[in-house]
């Protein structure tokens, strides 16, 4: 694996991340990343141009601060901000969102999210299946969560590299820009976005992983260097040379060699190098910056940008998180979406972020002809409680959550789902996130009611057991 480090951070659980990039497979179960690729040239793969673009928000973003508002309710309820009309009538959404508002018809906000839990993870966003195991490194609010299969749920990355396989040499099915992940003992406990589960290793995303002692470390490139990717395409060349130099190539077989090209393919370091995009295109990502960012601003957004190139470069699923840079642990002055205090001070700061980098991800792939095959899927672990607690926060809510949904050739500019006046409760249209699978899938062209994988067990399972496609989107 080429891994490029960075440092490490919590959530209000404790859970434990370590801040890096690693570009490469996941050696799981003990398998290089050759042994990943003789796996999965024995499988039988087909085609597709579609994709997915998946956008995490993690920490649990605000169902109520966000698509949807409450202005009826009690202060103690609504909160701060007011409804905005979109450009559908009868649709509003926060005020700090006023683009998203301007192209409603391009998006499907779903109001009535359900199947969460009150921890810190994000199997359910990758993978759409509630039970996982409890990390290893865990605090009182980690569990097991029993009814997963033997070796997990794969995530949608891997069942799609297990379908369908690559577009190209050299770019993986599955890639996480993640900045930040779970630590490795945690990732194997059911939170990595590119995680193989049961399908095995050689269906394993390209993403953020623990430091180990199997991997290629590109020294000296950390996460504040991200931004130069001259310097990432530079430390890939060297890497390349000094192979080449030592011999080391030759000898190899066949898959050493193409692991070797994974890790230095010029396709998928040319799609990280953002000096390459037009910088017009930066500009409208807001990304034409002079001077170093500065802590709090919206450096992430350049993940945004980075996720069409490399889902033009052949990626079938990429996923990424948005949150305020740097994203860590909020003790330490970083940021993300657990706001238990000081809820709509970070709504102020981080919302526009989000409601900038979305709305130009989705012009961007309209305007290149990309988004009726290309789905974008944005959302968090849970929602967060209508009742804002005394540190004028909102406290982890898994009853229900929110989402937003974009392109994939879905029927959009109408809202699913709604709760009652308070935002605690669903009344109307529940949507599962095995729903919302379903639906993915369906758009993927998979057949989930035939399609069966097995554990490790040998057991056959469906993709989304009995969920179906969401008949409004379909």
């Amino acid at each position: 694996m080429l891994k490029i480090l960075g440092n490490g951070s919590r959530f209000c659980d404790g859970l434990t991340r370590r801040s890096f990039l690693q570009i490469g497979g996941l050696a799981m179960g003990g398998m290089s990343l050759p042994q990943m690729l003789q796996a999965e040239a024995r499988s039988q793969v087909g085609s597709s141009s579609k994709g997915i673009i998946m956008i995490l928000l993690p920490g649990g973003p605000s169902h109520i601060d966000m698509y949807d508002p409450k202005p009826e309710a009690p202060a103690e309820i609504r909160g701060e901000f007011s409804p905005i009309p979109t450009n559908v009538p009868g649709i509003e959404i926060c005020e700090l969102m006023p683009r998203s508002a301007a192209m409603m018809d391009k998006l499907i906000p779903i109001r009535s999210l359900v199947g969460a839990h009150g921890d810190h993870t994000i199997h359910q966003c990758i993978t759409g299946w509630e039970s996982h195991p409890a990390p290893p490194v865990i605090a009182s609010t980690q569990q097991d969560i029993s009814g997963y299969p033997p070796g997990g749920w794969p995530s949608i990355g891997a069942v799609l590299s297990k379908v369908y396989g690559a577009v190209h040499p050299g770019v993986p099915p599955s890639v996480d820009l993640t900045p930040v992940r779970f630590d490795a003992r945690f990732a194997v406990g059911g939170a990595a976005p590119g995680q193989a589960g049961y399908l095995g290793a050689a269906h394993a995303g390209f993403e953020i992983q623990a430091v180990d002692r199997r991997n290629i470390i590109l020294n000296g490139v950390g996460l504040d260097r991200l931004s130069d990717r001259k310097n990432l395409l530079a430390s890939l060349d060297r890497f390349r040379r000094e192979t080449d130099a030592t011999g080391v190539m030759e000898g190899m077989d066949s898959f050493t060699q193409q692991a070797f090209e994974v890790l230095t393919a010029p396709r998928l370091a040319e799609a990280l190098d953002l000096s390459r995009e037009d910088p017009r295109m930066r500009r409208r990502y807001e990304l034409a910056r002079s001077s170093a960012p500065q802590h709090g601003d919206y450096t992430m957004l350049d993940q945004f940008l980075m996720a069409r190139r490399v889902i033009e470069a052949g990626a079938r699923c990429v996923t990424l998180v948005y949150s305020r840079w740097p994203f860590g642990r909020f003790g330490k002055g970083d940021f993300n979406w657990d706001w238990h205090k000081d809820n709509f001070t970070e709504a102020r700061n981080t919302l526009p972020g989000l409601d900038l980098g979305v709305t130009t991800l989705v012009e961007d792939l309209d305007e290149r002809g990309m988004l009726d095959d290309i789905s974008v899927v944005v959302w968090g672990e849970f929602g967060r409680t209508p009742k804002i607690n005394g540190n004028a926060g909102r406290d982890h809510w898994p009853q229900l959550g929110g989402a937003l949904l974009a392109g994939g050739g879905l029927r959009t500019g109408q809202v699913l789902g709604a709760t009652n006046r308070l935002g605690e409760y669903v009344t109307d249209r529940p949507v599962h996130f095995r729903d919302v699978f379903a639906t993915l899938y369906h758009q993927f062209g998979i057949d989930i009611e035939r399609t069966q994988f097995n554990d490790l067990a040998g057991r056959p399972h469906y993709l989304v057991d009995d969920r179906k496609p969401l008949p409004e989107l379909v």
